[in-house]
Protein backbone atom coordinates (compact mmCIF):
# COMPACT_ATOMS: atom_id res chain seq x y z
CA UNK A 1 0.00 0.00 0.00
CA UNK A 2 3.42 2.29 -0.32
CA UNK A 3 3.34 5.12 -2.48
CA UNK A 4 4.98 4.34 -5.64
CA UNK A 5 6.35 7.19 -7.66
CA UNK A 6 8.47 5.10 -9.62
CA UNK A 7 8.59 6.50 -13.19
CA UNK A 8 6.91 4.11 -16.16
CA UNK A 9 10.54 2.61 -17.14
CA UNK A 10 12.68 2.33 -13.74
CA UNK A 11 14.88 -0.02 -16.05
CA UNK A 12 16.34 3.34 -17.07
CA UNK A 13 18.63 5.20 -15.28
CA UNK A 14 18.24 9.50 -15.16
CA UNK A 15 21.23 10.91 -16.80
CA UNK A 16 23.78 10.88 -14.47
CA UNK A 17 22.81 8.45 -11.94
CA UNK A 18 25.33 6.11 -10.55
CA UNK A 19 23.98 2.79 -11.42
CA UNK A 20 23.25 0.51 -8.65
CA UNK A 21 25.64 -2.70 -7.88
CA UNK A 22 24.91 -5.40 -5.29
CA UNK A 23 22.05 -5.75 -3.25
CA UNK A 24 20.61 -2.89 -4.53
CA UNK A 25 20.95 -3.80 -8.16
CA UNK A 26 19.21 -6.78 -7.12
CA UNK A 27 16.28 -4.98 -5.26
CA UNK A 28 15.87 -2.75 -8.21
CA UNK A 29 15.54 -5.80 -10.58
CA UNK A 30 12.96 -7.25 -8.22
CA UNK A 31 11.07 -3.88 -8.36
CA UNK A 32 11.21 -3.56 -11.89
CA UNK A 33 9.55 -7.33 -12.77
CA UNK A 34 6.40 -6.91 -10.12
CA UNK A 35 4.15 -3.44 -10.52
CA UNK A 36 2.57 -2.45 -7.46
CA UNK A 37 -0.03 -4.62 -6.47
CA UNK A 38 -1.87 -2.02 -3.93
CA UNK A 39 -4.03 -0.33 -6.50
CA UNK A 40 -6.01 -3.44 -7.50
CA UNK A 41 -6.46 -4.61 -3.71
CA UNK A 42 -7.40 -1.74 -2.39
CA UNK A 43 -10.22 -1.20 -5.84
CA UNK A 44 -11.29 -4.55 -5.20
CA UNK A 45 -11.74 -3.74 -1.36
CA UNK A 46 -13.38 -0.08 -2.25
CA UNK A 47 -16.44 -1.58 -4.35
CA UNK A 48 -17.23 -4.33 -2.30
CA UNK A 49 -17.45 -2.10 0.39
CA UNK A 50 -19.41 0.36 -1.29
CA UNK A 51 -22.21 -1.98 -2.96
CA UNK A 52 -22.76 -3.87 0.71
CA UNK A 53 -22.26 -0.75 2.97
CA UNK A 54 -25.37 1.00 0.73
CA UNK A 55 -27.24 -2.44 1.36
CA UNK A 56 -26.38 -2.26 5.37
CA UNK A 57 -27.50 1.72 5.57
CA UNK A 58 -30.87 0.00 3.93
CA UNK A 59 -30.75 3.05 1.41
CA UNK A 60 -31.10 -0.22 -1.13
CA UNK A 61 -34.63 -2.02 -0.24
CA UNK A 62 -34.47 -4.50 -3.38
CA UNK A 63 -34.93 -8.41 -1.92
CA UNK A 64 -31.96 -9.79 -3.95
CA UNK A 65 -29.85 -6.30 -3.69
CA UNK A 66 -27.43 -8.86 -1.68
CA UNK A 67 -26.84 -11.23 -5.00
CA UNK A 68 -24.41 -8.54 -6.68
CA UNK A 69 -22.38 -8.40 -3.24
CA UNK A 70 -21.97 -11.83 -3.47
CA UNK A 71 -20.50 -12.20 -6.80
CA UNK A 72 -18.16 -8.94 -6.06
CA UNK A 73 -17.21 -10.83 -2.74
CA UNK A 74 -15.87 -13.81 -4.56
CA UNK A 75 -14.39 -12.46 -7.62
CA UNK A 76 -13.31 -8.72 -6.73
CA UNK A 77 -13.16 -8.26 -3.02
CA UNK A 78 -11.86 -11.66 -3.18
CA UNK A 79 -10.00 -13.69 -5.62
CA UNK A 80 -8.76 -10.24 -7.19
CA UNK A 81 -7.30 -8.88 -3.73
CA UNK A 82 -5.95 -12.72 -2.73
CA UNK A 83 -3.87 -12.00 -5.88
CA UNK A 84 -2.56 -8.40 -5.02
CA UNK A 85 -1.75 -10.15 -1.28
CA UNK A 86 -0.22 -12.73 -2.93
CA UNK A 87 2.48 -9.95 -4.96
CA UNK A 88 2.90 -8.17 -1.77
CA UNK A 89 4.63 -11.22 0.13
CA UNK A 90 6.56 -11.27 -3.58
CA UNK A 91 7.59 -7.75 -2.98
CA UNK A 92 8.74 -8.02 0.91
CA UNK A 93 5.58 -5.74 1.96
CA UNK A 94 4.14 -7.67 5.42
CA UNK A 95 1.57 -5.16 5.97
CA UNK A 96 0.37 -5.39 2.15
CA UNK A 97 0.29 -9.06 2.48
CA UNK A 98 -1.60 -9.77 5.84
CA UNK A 99 -4.10 -6.95 5.06
CA UNK A 100 -5.01 -8.03 1.30
CA UNK A 101 -4.85 -11.48 2.49
CA UNK A 102 -6.55 -11.19 5.40
CA UNK A 103 -9.73 -9.25 3.41
CA UNK A 104 -10.15 -11.40 0.46
CA UNK A 105 -10.41 -14.06 2.86
CA UNK A 106 -12.84 -11.77 4.57
CA UNK A 107 -14.92 -11.63 1.43
CA UNK A 108 -14.60 -14.97 0.50
CA UNK A 109 -15.74 -16.09 3.97
CA UNK A 110 -18.77 -13.51 3.70
CA UNK A 111 -19.24 -15.10 0.40
CA UNK A 112 -19.96 -18.34 2.16
CA UNK A 113 -21.92 -17.38 5.16
CA UNK A 114 -24.34 -14.73 4.08
CA UNK A 115 -26.59 -17.11 1.95
CA UNK A 116 -26.06 -19.73 4.10
CA UNK A 117 -27.23 -18.15 7.21
CA UNK A 118 -30.50 -16.65 5.36
CA UNK A 119 -31.62 -20.41 4.41
CA UNK A 120 -30.64 -21.58 8.48
CA UNK A 121 -32.09 -19.36 10.49
CA UNK A 122 -31.00 -16.51 13.51
CA UNK A 123 -27.12 -15.92 13.90
CA UNK A 124 -26.85 -12.27 15.12
CA UNK A 125 -24.78 -13.24 18.22
CA UNK A 126 -22.38 -15.55 15.83
CA UNK A 127 -21.90 -12.90 13.84
CA UNK A 128 -21.61 -10.27 16.00
CA UNK A 129 -18.62 -11.95 17.18
CA UNK A 130 -17.27 -12.51 13.68
CA UNK A 131 -17.71 -8.90 13.58
CA UNK A 132 -15.91 -8.12 16.56
CA UNK A 133 -12.77 -10.00 15.49
CA UNK A 134 -12.67 -8.67 12.52
CA UNK A 135 -12.81 -5.30 14.36
CA UNK A 136 -9.61 -6.24 16.74
CA UNK A 137 -7.79 -7.65 13.72
CA UNK A 138 -8.68 -3.82 11.94
CA UNK A 139 -7.46 -1.72 14.99
CA UNK A 140 -4.04 -3.12 15.14
CA UNK A 141 -3.74 -3.70 11.19
CA UNK A 142 -4.45 0.67 12.09
CA UNK A 143 -0.94 0.86 14.02
CA UNK A 144 0.86 -0.80 10.78
CA UNK A 145 -0.77 1.75 8.48
CA UNK A 146 0.94 4.91 10.54
CA UNK A 147 3.49 4.30 8.08
CA UNK A 148 2.12 4.07 5.15
CA UNK A 149 -0.44 7.16 4.07
CA UNK A 150 -2.66 9.10 4.85
CA UNK A 151 -5.25 8.03 2.85
CA UNK A 152 -5.01 4.30 3.68
CA UNK A 153 -4.70 5.37 7.41
CA UNK A 154 -8.25 6.77 6.90
CA UNK A 155 -9.26 3.36 5.42
CA UNK A 156 -8.30 1.30 8.81
CA UNK A 157 -9.84 4.35 10.78
CA UNK A 158 -12.94 4.17 9.38
CA UNK A 159 -13.10 0.20 8.26
CA UNK A 160 -12.47 -0.14 12.54
CA UNK A 161 -15.13 1.79 13.16
CA UNK A 162 -17.63 -0.02 10.72
CA UNK A 163 -16.37 -3.41 12.31
CA UNK A 164 -17.20 -2.13 15.34
CA UNK A 165 -20.87 -0.46 14.53
CA UNK A 166 -21.96 -3.43 12.96
CA UNK A 167 -20.93 -5.75 15.28
CA UNK A 168 -23.07 -3.87 17.84
CA UNK A 169 -25.86 -4.11 15.04
CA UNK A 170 -25.43 -7.86 14.83
CA UNK A 171 -25.88 -8.42 18.22
CA UNK A 172 -28.87 -5.88 18.89
CA UNK A 173 -30.55 -7.97 16.57
CA UNK A 174 -29.24 -7.58 12.85
CA UNK A 175 -30.00 -5.85 9.25
CA UNK A 176 -32.48 -2.92 10.01
CA UNK A 177 -30.90 -2.45 13.61
CA UNK A 178 -29.86 1.83 13.97
CA UNK A 179 -26.02 0.60 14.42
CA UNK A 180 -26.21 -1.52 11.64
CA UNK A 181 -27.40 1.19 9.64
CA UNK A 182 -24.26 3.69 11.13
CA UNK A 183 -22.12 0.90 10.21
CA UNK A 184 -23.40 1.23 6.40
CA UNK A 185 -22.77 4.91 6.38
CA UNK A 186 -19.00 4.35 8.04
CA UNK A 187 -18.64 1.53 5.58
CA UNK A 188 -19.22 3.95 2.68
CA UNK A 189 -16.66 5.96 3.71
CA UNK A 190 -14.04 3.46 3.95
CA UNK A 191 -14.85 2.75 0.60
CA UNK A 192 -14.64 6.49 -0.54
CA UNK A 193 -11.17 6.17 0.77
CA UNK A 194 -10.05 3.00 -0.20
CA UNK A 195 -10.79 4.04 -4.08
CA UNK A 196 -8.77 7.35 -3.29
CA UNK A 197 -5.89 5.48 -2.43
CA UNK A 198 -6.56 2.89 -5.55
CA UNK A 199 -6.82 6.22 -7.96
CA UNK A 200 -4.00 7.87 -6.30
CA UNK A 201 -1.49 4.90 -7.08
CA UNK A 202 -2.97 3.98 -10.65
CA UNK A 203 -2.67 7.65 -11.55
CA UNK A 204 0.75 8.36 -9.65
CA UNK A 205 2.66 5.25 -11.33
CA UNK A 206 1.04 6.35 -15.09
CA UNK A 207 2.57 9.61 -14.95
CA UNK A 208 5.74 8.52 -12.96
CA UNK A 209 5.39 11.42 -10.45
CA UNK A 210 2.83 12.68 -7.72
CA UNK A 211 -0.50 13.72 -9.57
CA UNK A 212 -2.87 12.57 -6.66
CA UNK A 213 -1.38 13.31 -3.03
CA UNK A 214 -1.46 11.12 -0.58
CA UNK A 215 -0.19 13.43 2.25
CA UNK A 216 2.42 12.98 4.82
CA UNK A 217 2.35 11.24 8.24
CA UNK A 218 4.65 11.93 11.54
CA UNK A 219 7.92 9.68 11.02
CA UNK A 220 7.36 8.27 7.82
CA UNK A 221 10.31 8.83 5.32
CA UNK A 222 9.61 9.80 1.68
CA UNK A 223 10.84 7.93 -0.88
CA UNK A 224 12.53 10.93 -2.40
CA UNK A 225 14.22 11.46 0.99
CA UNK A 226 15.25 7.74 1.24
CA UNK A 227 17.45 7.97 -1.97
CA UNK A 228 18.86 11.11 -0.66
CA UNK A 229 19.70 9.09 2.16
CA UNK A 230 21.38 5.82 0.40
CA UNK A 231 23.45 8.41 -1.78
CA UNK A 232 24.84 10.57 1.11
CA UNK A 233 25.73 6.71 3.03
CA UNK A 234 27.29 5.79 -0.55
Amino acid sequence: MNEDTRSLHPEQPPPGAVPPTGAASEAASRATAWADPAPLGLAGFALTTLLLSIVNTNLLKETAGILPVLGLALFYGGLAQFAAGLMEFRRGNTFGATAFVSFAAFWLSYWWIAPRVALAGDAHNALGLFLLGWAIFTAYMTIGALRVSLPVLAVFVLLTLTFLFLAIGSFQGGAGHVMTEVGGWFGILTGLAAWYASAAGVINAAHGRTVVPLGTLPGRTEPSERVRHEERSV
